[in-house]
């Protein structure tokens, strides 16, 4: 019997570990051929490997997950690791991939796994009409309805915290990383802080300066220093944030 082979392409190490020791518990037969932490280390893989199977995350850097997918396209079955309900739903409607939501559940891995043991039998699908949908699937949601992230998984120390979005006070952009600072404490992503611009609501996290995001309702209000620069107060948290000049309009009507 032949084995079926498999590439995991995930950014975040800790997660892709996670998604190797559960796919090792529900499908042992499977030979995890290649880890990729970006999307061009995916696309050198997929042409080194030729694997059965790819897993990818749909938000990486260098290549997304949709522009590996669109190259993986009828030559291996693709599930798509996502943290946005809208991806995850518009991919399984076009029945050409399947998906497992982040924080990934062994419940719902099971199924993607159930699924693609009765595929490796059939060649794989082209995935041109469902890419084409996933990638002006968030674009052509009205902003009302977008479906925005809403966790984070951030290192604290040599563990990942999952943190959902409510929870924290501000990002701030520090060296490679980002700080996600929340009323308990803080922790780091490397995701940078224009991604994160584009993937948070931005009713509900506010630019306020070139490198902090602050979350509106941790806002306790507004005061101004010695030096007349607009700071903020915030609710759990005893530091002041800098405003810049650019965006103290957001505060004309405190």
């Amino acid at each position: 019997m032949i084995t079926p082979t498999a590439i995991i392409a995930e950014d975040e190490a800790t997660l892709r570990a996670q998604l190797v020791e559960q796919l090792g518990q529900l499908w042992p037969e499977l030979a995890i051929v290649g880890e990729a932490a970006d999307g061009v280390q995916a696309l050198r893989l997929l042409d080194e490997h030729r694997p059965d199977v790819m897993f990818l995350d749909i938000q990486m850097p260098g290549a997304t997950g949709l522009e590996v997918a669109r190259q993986a396209s009828g030559r291996c079955h693709v599930v798509f690791v996502t943290a946005y309900d809208q991806h995850a739903v518009a991919a399984f409607d076009q029945g050409a991939v399947d998906y497992v939501l982040k924080p990934v559940s062994a419940a719902r891995l099971f199924t993607a796994v159930s699924r693609l043991k009765q595929r490796l039998g059939t060649p794989p699908a082209r995935l041109d009409a469902a890419l084409n949908g996933l990638a002006g699937a968030r674009a052509s949601l009205p902003a009302d309805t977008r479906q925005y992230l809403r966790w984070i998984n951030a290192s604290v120390g040599q563990n990942v915290k999952l943190i959902t979005v409510d929870e924290i006070s501000y990002f701030q952009a520090d060296s490679k990383y980002t700080r996600v600072v929340t009323g308990e404490g803080e922790a780091l992503i490397r995701k940078p802080l224009k991604e994160l611009v584009e993937e948070l609501d931005p009713n509900q996290f506010w630019q306020i300066h070139r490198s902090t995001l602050v979350n509106a309702t941790s806002i306790a209000g507004v005061t101004r220093d010695f030096r007349g620069r607009m700071l903020v107060k915030l609710k759990s948290r005893p530091e002041t944030l800098l405003v810049s000049d650019s965006y103290t309009h957001r505060f004309r009507q405190m």
